[in-house]
């Protein structure tokens, strides 16, 4: 096993292999009350077990719910996943005190990060036994619930089958967020995903494209699922970021996330030249390092067509490339000096964004290529759709000079994202996520 653990904790995994029962009758975690164990670092301590509530939606509280175990990335590991899943640890603790959360982070290969208090376990990506490991230590801990943030390229073995060996030996409800719904999955995707959502008492996706696919394609039944929108921060004040990062008085066009080739940043690059013919005071802000896995693979290869591309088309002086995995605060600065947000993104199929979440629900004037979770969360006038470049290369560049050239349109879009975004808001989301918790809770025990 790669990831050090205790010796107190390697002789408690070895006693569960006598004890393991059917997931719908739990010796431990009977209605009626018992004990159970909260494991923090190899320390055991006994705690009452008060059984679960009733099922009456809406639920304004949890009841009942103590703890709850994460399974994903988590920061300092650079990826949109480890972002997602901080965010709602916090969030959660933020609106309920009275509930802990602990995290099992993915390690990528051969890689150790240093984890803030609350991951309580690394696992390994491709070992196979972490995974049984990370099972019997949630069978022996007071987690009422096991949260699964899946992405099929955070987890080991093919199409990232070995997420399925812990969720087949653990004795907890299980809810799982999905990244990612292929409409067209690959064999091995499939089958990965098929035996995922059987395993899964209730499933999240955060759009209601990416809850069609689950009933169309993989015939999830709709009372399974729990559409909850991808959570956004509460920004500073823009005339305060824009003193901040010394852009006062330029418009200013933002695009931000790990870097790859999906991204199409060269589209909004290609359309500069055009938009500073009519303003020649903006400035198009890149925000982001190259996603780890791509550097791994590829190194800077698609940074540094970019910033050649920036060379060749005279607009160096007006693309500025921040090369760094910024920290929240430095994000909602950021998004906070944006007049304009662009997701050029290539891939139709991408069910969400976060950064899209965010700079929509920032109040900012969006503009995107027709993806499907932007045709969606820019329906309704709350943003704007340009065509796909290889379609029209000129639609860009069209989209930004008639924003900044109309001061009305703007406002309508900002006041449309804030209108909107209220229920996307953090602690609105953690609401969401505990009312499908405790759900998931009942449908484990029924």
């Amino acid at each position: 096993m790669s990831q050090e653990v205790s010796s107190a904790n390697r002789n408690l995994s070895g006693q569960l292999s006598q004890e393991r029962q059917h997931k719908n009758a739990p010796a431990d975690r009977q209605a009626e009350g018992g004990n159970i164990c909260t494991l923090l670092h190899g320390v055991i301590e006994r705690k009452e077990f008060q059984g679960y509530p009733s099922l009456a939606p809406p639920l304004a509280r949890p009841a009942g719910l103590h703890q709850i175990a994460v399974l994903g990335n988590h920061l300092p590991r650079q990826c949109g996943i480890a972002t997602f899943t901080a965010d709602l640890c916090e969030a959660i603790g933020g609106e309920f005190s009275a509930i802990g959360c602990s995290v099992l982070a993915m390690n990528d290969a051969d890689r150790r990060y240093v984890y803030p208090e609350r991951v309580r376990l690394e696992i390994a990506a491709t070992d196979l036994a972490s995974y049984r490991h990370a099972a019997e230590l949630l069978n022996v801990s007071s987690a009422d619930l096991l949260s699964v943030q899946h992405e099929y390229g955070i987890f080991g073995g093919k199409a990232g089958s070995h997420v399925l060996t812990l969720l087949r030996e653990v004795r907890l409800p299980i809810v799982t967020t999905l990244h990612t719904v292929l409409a067209r999955p690959k064999v091995l995707q499939r089958r990965v995903m098929d035996e995922l959502t059987e395993l899964s008492e209730r499933l999240v996706v955060m759009s209601a494209a990416g809850a069609s696919l689950l009933g169309d394609i993989y015939n999830v039944p709709s009372t399974k699922i729990d559409v909850i929108p991808h959570g956004i921060p509460v920004l500073p004040d823009a005339k305060e970021s824009k003193n901040q990062l010394g852009v006062d008085g330029k418009s200013v066009i933002l695009t931000f996330g790990l870097l790859s080739a999906v991204k199409g940043i060269e589209h909004v690059i290609d359309a500069m030249p055009a938009i500073l013919d009519h303003y020649p005071n903006t400035i198009y802000i890149v925000l982001g390092a190259t996603h780890p896995s791509v550097k791994e693979h590829y190194g800077e290869r698609y940074r540094v067509m970019l910033e050649n591309r920036v060379k060749q088309l005279g607009v160096s002086s007006s693309v500025i490339f921040y090369n760094r995995f910024v920290s929240h605060n430095e994000l909602t600065e950021f998004l906070a000096a944006a007049d304009i947000y662009i997701t050029p993104y290539l891939d139709p199929e991408q069910i969400t964004s976060g950064t899209l979440a965010y700079a929509l629900g920032a109040g900012k004037a969006v503009i995107s290529t027709p993806y499907s979770y932007a045709r969606e969360l820019l329906s309704d006038g709350r943003g704007i759709l340009v065509p796909w470049p290889r379609d029209d290369p000129r639609a860009i560049a069209g989209a930004v000079i008639g924003l900044l050239g109309n001061d009305k349109r703007r406002d309508v879009l900002r006041q449309s994202g804030v209108t909107y975004g209220r229920n996307m808001l953090w602690p609105e989301v953690a609401r969401s996520y505990i009312n499908s918790f405790e759900r998931a809770r009942i449908d484990y025990i029924e």
